[in-house]
């Protein structure tokens, strides 16, 4: 839940979305869920000469299993805060581990 807490709050900023199929799209998120879908409007593609069919898009709707990075405005990451988000997750007991009980 961490990333997707921190993905919510770069809605609107320009990001590059890298696919595993080596297509790289930047565009401005507009929106993610949980499973780490992304839908980026305004897109443009890095390596337009490779992919011409994708010239004419203007929007996309991308699935979380096929991203393989993410590239974020550095101004728009608060380290600190994520950190810090972090170590509180870390904290919390998983499921597992609030059922068991000792004897």
């Amino acid at each position: 839940m961490l990333f997707y807490s921190f993905f919510k709050t770069l809605v609107d900023q320009k990001v590059t979305v890298e696919l595993k199929n080596d297509l790289a799209i930047t565009g401005t998120l507009k929106s993610v869920d949980q499973f780490l879908n992304i839908k980026l409007d305004d897109i443009m593609v890095i390596d337009e000469e490779r992919y011409p069919h994708m010239s004419s898009v203007k929007n996309c709707f991308i699935r979380g299993s096929v991203v393989r990075y993410v590239q974020l405005p550095s101004q728009a990451v608060d380290t600190a805060l994520l950190q810090d988000a972090a170590r509180r997750e870390a904290a919390q007991p998983t499921p597992q581990q609030a059922n068991v009980r000792v004897k």
